[in-house]
């Protein structure tokens, strides 16, 4: 007994399928300057705003997107600040967007490897620099 339930029929078609996929470009654009009146302090949450201010995703963003983000940050802020208790509602929301493989295949996001191909340049090394703070604010005690 091989697999669960009845044997597919030979012209099954998957009828949930999205008749459509998000073909990104995969390299990053300029982006937007992060607004000052946000008032954002902390070193990570401007890294924030230029990952993915500058992300392929961000290529088709409409102005409330970019609202998402500016309230998004500000939550990052925060949490890089010290208030932890915003992680799960970033997290959500930069699912939304794309932000892990798996986000992107249930989004049916693809990014043009061609493009890919074409990039040359040094990883970023500011990502250690990145988990280094993370490591800092998630080990100190109130």
């Amino acid at each position: 007994m091989a697999g669960r339930g009845p044997a597919p029929k030979p012209n099954a078609v998957r009828r949930n399928k999205a008749p459509y996929e998000h073909d990104l470009v995969g390299e990053t654009q300029v982006g937007r300057e992060l607004p000052r009146a946000l008032g954002v302090k902390s070193a990570g949450a401007k890294r924030f705003w230029r990952t993915w201010s500058t992300s392929p995703q961000a290529r088709e963003w409409q102005e409330t997107d970019w609202a998402e983000l500016e309230l998004t940050v500000v939550l990052v802020d925060a949490f890089f600040l010290g208030e932890t208790k915003h992680a799960s509602e970033i997290r959500l929301r930069v699912a939304k967007w794309g932000a892990t493989t798996e986000d992107r295949a249930r989004l049916r996001m693809t990014f043009d490897k061609s493009a890919e191909a074409d990039e040359d340049e040094p990883a970023n090394e500011t990502a250690a620099d990145l988990d280094e703070e993370l490591f800092r604010l998630l080990n100190t005690t109130d």
